[in-house]
């Protein structure tokens, strides 16, 4: 049975992916920084691994342990809100430590196996906020956005060694704990100038009655990134992000 490496497996995105493509058939392994066995069913098609993805020493502890695989799925991330005049730069170096860099380097890792073998899928999991931006998600938008710029120039130096990437990106979704973490990761407040616009976004995502990103879409647009070869580079996931990419 083929593999997969999944990372960010301990909820939303990660954790319904990983569920899903052992629902398929295929032997997953799970990563995540505290492996939690009990959240994912028993299977013995389910390996948790522990996994930082901005240690070297995790990232190569956890290739080893997961042995070959057939596809990474770079999913792994971090949210973050906030005007850029009140973002300290240690948050910003954070996000991008995690989210792009975290993204390098595990990609840099698997490539090894993929091109002895001359085969392998990456798919990287960003954001539909690179596609249609919103105000306080400057260094967040920038962190993802560097991932699809990423994802398109190694898809041209992988294709001799028929290496595919795919990029997939999710749209709003609040059934995640996206929100409640941007905020947690604060090391301070909103600047007060931006008090007001702050209070019109959070009300105007509260209200937001629209189209919406369920985990289930980002599942199956990850599952299509890897088992179909006629996959667009960039798949939008969820009802929002669609209409995203398609008013693009």
């Amino acid at each position: 049975m083929p593999t997969i490496l999944i990372t960010g497996c301990s909820s939303g995105f990660g954790l319904d992916t990983a569920r899903l493509f052992a629902d398929r058939g295929w032997d997953v392994v799970a990563t995540m920084r505290s492996p939690k066995d009990d959240i994912l069913p028993p299977s013995d098609r389910l390996r948790v691994v522990a996994l930082d993805v901005t240690d070297a020493a995790s990232i190569a502890a956890a290739i080893e342990a997961a042995g070959p695989i057939d596809a990474l799925v770079n999913n792994a991330g971090i949210g973050f809100l906030n005007a850029l005049e009140g973002t300290p730069m240690a948050d910003a170096r954070a996000i991008f430590e995690t989210n792009t860099l975290g993204t390098i380097a595990m990609t840099q890792a698997v490539l090894p196996q993929f091109r002895a073998r001359r085969a392998g899928v990456i798919v990287n999991v960003t954001s539909s906020v690179t596609l249609k931006t919103l105000p306080l998600l400057s260094v967040y938008t920038a962190s993802k956005a560097a991932v699809n710029a990423f994802t398109d120039v190694i898809a041209l130096e992988l294709a001799p060694f028929n290496i595919r990437t795919r990029v997939v990106l999710p749209g709003r979704a609040p059934d995640t704990r996206f929100g409640e973490n941007a905020r947690t990761r604060m090391t301070g407040g909103f600047p007060e100038p931006y008090a007001e616009m702050v209070q019109q976004v959070f009300a105007g995502w509260e209200q937001d009655s629209g189209p919406i990103t369920e985990s289930g879409d980002v599942a199956d647009a990850v599952w299509q990134a890897v088992t179909d070869e006629a996959a667009p580079a960039h798949i939008p996931a969820g009802r929002d992000a669609i209409a995203a990419a398609e008013a693009r």
